[in-house]
């Protein structure tokens, strides 16, 4: 089979496509937006952790005073 034998039968295997391309592509929107919401949601269960243990936080300050090195602003 030659170069211009196979351009001709690929261009002849493009016109049969079946069905609808659009409707073929739904699964991706719909893999892409569980994903988000999946991501999102675990995002959300880090809200406010900071402030859950703030007593461990305090006695951790206490115990461990910030030292300035003379760097940054006062």
């Amino acid at each position: 089979m030659n170069l211009a034998t196979t351009i001709v039968l690929a261009a002849a295997e493009t016109e049969h496509h079946g069905g609808n391309v659009m409707a073929t592509t739904y699964g991706y929107g719909i893999l892409a937006f569980a994903l988000f919401m999946l991501l999102g949601l675990v995002s959300l269960s880090y809200r406010n952790v900071a402030n859950r243990h703030a007593h461990k936080a305090e006695a951790y300050a206490a115990k461990n005073p910030v030292q300035q090195t003379g760097h940054g602003h006062h």
